[in-house]
């Protein structure tokens, strides 16, 4: 049997600028751990979508999530477990990975029309905000669904006997 066809929607990082290039355009970014997907990550996947034709996730490398002081043991799914998981979604058109704490030297190097956080962050106050306008693309915002966080679940989870 042959390898799901959502895998070829995973891009290494040296490769990911040409294949964001091919994309439909305008592309749309945004990034993050995703470690166990939720419903609250479904919807912020599909709303960061309709933002543009194309949705370019870069998630953390699994010592770049460990960084993130999420605990010792987190991320519980590792890289590449993660990234075959987004791929899957029908709103994600690309995947691939940024080693640093931040996404900055990935997006200059992607240049996406929109960059797309979850409601959590103040768009003005990001670097990656300033990088983005500053070629004349846009920082969107886009709310919470409330009840949905990873770190709740991995909790509740823990909590049971």
């Amino acid at each position: 049997m042959s390898a799901p066809t959502f895998f070829s929607k995973i891009a290494s990082r040296n490769d990911a600028a040409a294949r964001v290039a091919a994309l439909p355009q305008p592309v749309v970014f945004t990034n993050g751990v995703f470690d166990v997907l939720h419903r609250g990550h479904a919807v912020y996947l599909a709303q960061a979508r309709e933002l543009g034709a194309s949705l370019v996730v870069a998630l953390n490398t699994d010592a770049s999530a460990r960084r993130l002081g999420k605990g010792p043991d987190r991320p519980l799914n590792n890289e590449a477990d993660r990234a075959a998981m987004m791929a899957a979604l029908e709103s994600v058109s690309l995947v691939t990975w940024f080693d640093e704490d931040t996404p900055i030297e990935l997006i200059r190097e992607l240049k996406p029309a929109v960059l797309c956080k979850g409601g959590d962050y103040d768009m003005a106050k990001l670097a990656e905000t300033k990088v983005v306008e500053g070629y004349g693309g846009r920082a969107v915002a886009i709310p919470f669904v409330d009840g949905y966080s990873t770190t709740s679940l991995v909790q509740r989870i823990r909590q049971r006997p």
